[in-house]
């Protein structure tokens, strides 16, 4: 069994094993449907080159990543570092999608109207100790 069929899971990720993991798929799927992702990388080592994905833009970055017990696809958007928005769909179009649209110029407003799946993650300051 080869490593990116180990990390991934042939029963559960057979297209992304085909491809060599999830950034060589979201790559692909985004060249198919014609959505402008930017550049897609991964982890250079360990299992998480398989299983990771990043999109960086200006905005910030939208971080994908793999559920291990069911075929899903975690989304976070972060900003400065901070998640601002997350959502787990099953359909790798809907990531690409996503990911397009926030490089685009959407709004987080905008992104969960879109993408039901999305939502927005409410941001709490730091409580000082006293």
């Amino acid at each position: 069994m080869s490593d990116v069929s180990t990390a991934l899971g042939v029963r559960l990720y057979p297209d992304l094993v085909e491809r060599g993991g999830l950034a060589s798929g979201l790559t692909e799927t985004a060249a198919q449907h014609q959505l402008d992702v930017g550049r897609v990388s991964a982890p250079e080592q360990g299992r998480s080159r398989f299983t990771c994905a990043e999109l960086t833009s200006e905005r910030g970055t939208v971080c994908v990543g793999l559920g291990s017990q069911a075929r899903y696809f975690m989304i976070d958007i972060r900003v400065a570092g901070e998640v601002q928005a997350r959502g787990d769909t099953t359909d790798l179009v809907q990531v690409a999608q996503v990911a397009a649209a926030w490089r685009a110029g959407a709004t987080l407003d905008d992104l969960t109207t879109r993408f039901p799946f999305m939502e927005r993650v409410t941001v709490r300051p730091a409580v000082a100790q006293v």
